[in-house]
């Protein structure tokens, strides 16, 4: 055996010898990340369970159902109809079953039925990071965005990964999986070097080790499926594994019972206020039309309305066409109409009885500039005074949303009611 043979065969032994060292290296280092990951935790602001929802059985029940047509409160001229946003919320079930955007459309004095089942969210109770983690990251100081995650809302996984990885990478894994769902999907990630949590992009170059996933559990299409929520879990626990890390994720039952709560809830304070300028004989000219909206500050956007919106650009209410066309810059100039509805999104909108106001009184001065009728749904002349019982209702659904901690015209609202 020559001296160059007995070489190839010590560098290959040695190669052999370092390959088995870097494995057992590799093995002990992720031992210890599940050490720390599975030890004693301490309090996460994204996963807590916010104070002990619990539900009965037909909650329960409740929950795995298919979503059915959500049924609206009506809100009655007569103060004393008037039933308490809790008892409608969470209690017996509001009368009349229409239709979310027609029945708006006409209506001046009723709350009008969103075209779903509002869904309840979950409060996950589930597990987080330990000390040494929290210390490193500083993720007990640093509370996350809620208008991109809530507990409150939200179906949230933790996962926590060994090395950095880029945002883009963290977006691609799964993705096929997640745009499957009928539900928003939403990421954040510990920026460690701000301290601070931050939405996750598509195109985002930033490594994250914490990061956040959450499944929203209700909108205005309904509630979150059951089948859904395994869906989810199943991706995000293949996701950890990809990306080399582990995933923490709620149990599912107290999710899906919280969540058939609180869209019982939702559904009692989702309500749409509309304020009809009708036609006497005559018909409005599109110009006309246009040209008293624009003096009012609306445009319009691209559903075809006209939109009045805040210093923020939050939409406050909207100006329809009563009949099938939409509004469009080009099309108004030939657009007749018999009638336009004005809209108030009542859960979309801060101070929504002022705005009902503010509301009311443009829809008064486009009846008279346009020689209409200010009516409610059943064509009776609407007044001052009649639109009274309505706004003091307003109050009361939107004080009933902020004492359970979604303010009307908040962030949690928006992604709530959307």
């Amino acid at each position: 055996m020559t001296d160059l043979q007995m070489g190839l065969i010590g560098f290959g032994g040695v190669a052999v010898l370092g390959v088995l060292a870097y494995n057992k290296w590799q093995e002990r280092k992720h031992r210890r990340m599940a050490e720390e990951l599975l030890s004693a935790r301490q309090t996460d602001v994204l996963l807590d369970e916010p104070g002990g929802a619990t539900g009965g059985a037909a909650a329960a029940d409740a929950a795995h159902r298919a979503p059915q047509e959500r049924v609206e409160p009506l809100l009655r001229s007569d103060p004393e109809e008037f039933r308490e946003p809790g008892e409608s919320a969470l209690g017996q079930n509001t009368a009349a079953d229409s239709g979310h955007t027609a029945a708006a459309a006409k209506s001046a004095a009723t709350a009008e039925e969103s075209p779903s089942s509002h869904s309840s969210h979950s409060s996950p109770a589930s597990v987080s990071p330990t000390p040494a983690d929290d210390q490193r990251g500083g993720l007990r100081d640093s509370p996350a965005p809620m208008s991109v995650l809530s507990p409150k809302i939200d179906y949230i996984a933790a996962i926590q990964v060994v090395e950095p990885i880029a945002g883009c990478r963290i977006r691609e894994a799964q993705r096929a999986t997640l745009e499957r769902l009928s539900k928003a999907v939403n990421w954040i990630g510990h920026n460690e070097d701000a301290h601070a949590w931050e939405p996750i992009l598509d195109d985002s170059e930033r490594e994250y080790r914490h990061i956040r996933v959450g499944l929203q559990l209700v909108d205005r299409k309904g509630p979150l499926a059951d089948r859904e929520l395994s869906v989810f879990k199943v991706a995000m626990q293949e996701m950890a594994t990809e990306l080399m890390g582990l995933a923490e994720l709620p149990a599912r039952e107290p999710a899906l019972r919280t969540a058939a709560q609180l869209d019982e809830f939702c559904a009692g304070v989702d309500i749409q206020i509309g304020v009809n300028v009708i036609s006497q004989g005559q018909v409005f000219a599109g110009t006309k039309l246009r040209a008293l909206a624009e003096a009012t500050g609306m445009v319009i956007d691209s559903s075809g309305r006209f939109v009045r919106c805040d210093d923020d650009g939050d939409v406050l209410y909207m100006l329809l066409n009563q009949q099938a066309d939409g509004f469009s810059a080009e099309s108004m100039k030939t657009l007749t109409t018999h009638g336009v509805t004005f809209l108030l999104d009542v859960p979309r909108v801060a101070n929504g009885d002022r705005v009902l106001t503010q509301m009311f009184e443009l829809a008064r001065r486009f009846a008279e500039a346009l020689n209409g009728a200010l009516v409610d749904d059943n064509r009776h002349p609407l007044s001052e005074a009649a639109l009274e019982p309505i706004r003091q209702q307003v109050a009361q659904f939107q004080a009933a949303m902020a004492a359970h901690e979604l303010p009307a015209g908040g962030p949690l609202a928006l992604r709530l009611f959307s």
